[in-house]
């Protein structure tokens, strides 16, 4: 008699807090994992997928309220399947773990691995060597080992892609830790980010978003000032790509040329993250923002000019040491001003190694709440306002596979609009849906403050327009595949090594070796 031995499949689950950095970061997490031989759990069939994965990994975040007390109860309930399982490896990366350290495996012992924000590529053999040795292994970098674009990638969508295009952060704010933690900026060269952007597309990708800890500020360390605007304007000539997106931009380094290379690139989104903190000048210059309300105004106005439909939107903090009440009113009145489409609220705590942790004048916990609640409310009464001018009007949607909760309830599908608003429209009784990937030109029949309503194709002659793309191909090719994720294969990274050559024209039309 014959016995079969069925190899079971050795199974990971990446678990991610923060950032879009740390999003794309852990993309590259899966990437290698997968490289080394083991499976998403969450691509299993439900009826193979075990309780716990074999590999679990926090990307972590130490810019959001409450990160320590978040990963260590996450670490918590994973004690008992670990003691279940001696085998399962459990690893911390991302900022939170290059600030702690080995603080982490103190106050967690069943942890298995823990690395830092330089050093992400280690994570294979960090765990064979924990493995092996029957010990914790602690490894944080100072620095950056290799850009992390060099790193195989896991992504999560077929028709949008994050591309990297600088890391790290020369900015001091005092609220802020990431500097300490992701290191001073580095940029990668033009030709290397256009030939990422070139080799997405080839897969079926239609939109990138290009990021960096203070985007607009791309290029300093290459000694150009104006390689972010090149850099926006080369993109409008790559074949295929409908979308560009950039995240986040600083208001101190935001220039002319880069609104103009916004404006007059057709592929380029009339979208823009730019982040407030606080509209009054006394506490930026605490903060050590280096702009103040006015000059942030005046790019709002440029903006406006040249891109009138662009949707603005920004970052906000309540509460900062000292702040006054004529303060946050300072903050109200430039959210009046600005008509922002949307804003990421935030109220002050606390950041252990930061300056803003030692200041004087700590704001007393419920006078932050009401500030923070009457902020709310004013922002939804503007974005209300701004959503409510867009009805009657048709955009065009990227549609994706389940941006609205209530989608399947209310027989809608979601995606983004060019300037990133979040719309959710409906498909006329008989027409054949859009995949997710393709584009949908709809009517929009009413404005909510965080959404649109585009109701336009269940009206006699209403407006419903489908553009199948090749973004909706690549998402639909990925559907039927055994592994059941849907999510594209692995890509190897992109070279980092050698200097581009310079080309006749703009540098970032050089060519990566």
């Amino acid at each position: 008699m014959t016995t079969t031995h069925v190899k079971t499949q050795k199974t990971y689950d990446v678990r991610t807090h923060g950032c879009q950095m740390n999003v794309h970061d852990s993309e590259r997490l899966a990437g290698l994992l997968e490289t080394a031989g083991y499976v998403d759990l969450a691509g299993l069939p439900a009826d193979r997928r075990p309780e716990v994965a074999d590999i679990v990994v926090f990307n972590t975040c130490a810019v959001r309220e409450n990160a320590d007390n978040k990963l260590y109860g996450n670490l918590g309930q994973l004690r008992p399947a670990k003691l279940r399982n001696p085998d399962m490896q459990i690893a911390v990366g991302g900022c939170l773990a290059q600030k702690d350290r080995g603080q982490i495996v103190e106050r967690a012992p069943w942890v298995d691995v823990v690395f830092g924000t330089h050093n992400i590529g280690s994570l294979p053999a960090l765990l064979d060597r924990a493995r092996h040795n029957k010990r914790a292994e602690v490894e944080i970098k100072e620095s950056l080992e290799v850009f992390p674009s060099t790193l195989p990638t896991r992504r999560d969508s077929a028709y949008s892609g994050w591309v990297s295009i600088s890391v790290g952060c020369n900015n001091t704010c005092t609220f802020c830790i990431v500097p300490s933690l992701r290191g001073k900026e580095q940029d990668r060269r033009p030709g290397q980010i256009l030939a990422e952007i070139e080799a997405l597309v080839a897969q079926g990708v239609i939109e990138v978003t290009l990021l960096g800890q203070n985007v607009n500020t791309y290029g300093v360390e290459l000694g150009d000032r104006l390689a972010f605007g090149r850099l926006l304007r080369a993109c409008g000539d790559i074949e295929g790509l409908e979308r560009v997106r950039f995240t986040s931009p600083h208001p101190a380094a935001f220039t002319q040329d880069v609104i103009l290379a916004m404006a007059e690139t057709p592929n380029v989104m009339p979208s823009l993250h730019m982040p407030l903190q606080s509209g009054s000048d006394r506490v930026l210059k605490a903060m050590r923002r280096s702009y103040r309300s006015a000059r942030f105004l005046r790019i709002l106005d440029q903006v406006r000019e040249h891109m009138p439909d662009a949707a603005i939107t920004t970052d906000i903090i309540v509460g900062f040491p000292g702040e006054t009440e004529a303060d946050f009113q300072g903050t109200l009145e430039v959210v009046r001003e600005a008509r922002f489409a949307s804003a990421f609220t935030f109220q002050y705590s606390i950041r252990p190694g930061t300056p803003a942790a030692t200041m004087d004048g700590q704001v007393p916990k419920e006078v932050v709440q009401e500030r923070f609640d009457r902020l709310i409310a004013l922002q939804d009464e503007v974005g209300l306002a701004e959503n409510r001018r867009l009805e009657g009007h048709e955009v065009q949607v990227l549609v994706a596979p389940s941006e609205g909760r209530k989608d399947a309830e209310t027989h809608r599908m979601s995606g983004r609009a060019r300037d990133n608003r979040l719309v959710h429209f409906a498909v006329p009784e008989g027409a054949q849906p859009p995949r997710p990937g393709d584009l949908a030109t709809v009517g929009v029949t009413y404005g909510a403050p965080h959404h649109l309503v585009a109701d336009s194709g269940l009206v006699d002659r209403g407006r419903y327009a489908v553009q199948r793309t090749r973004g909706g191909d690549a998402w639909a090719a990925l559907q039927d595949l055994p592994n059941g994720s849907g999510k594209p294969a692995v890509s190897l990274g992109m070279p980092s090594i050698g200097v581009p050559a310079a080309s006749a024209g703009s540098p970032c039309h050089a060519s990566t070796p």
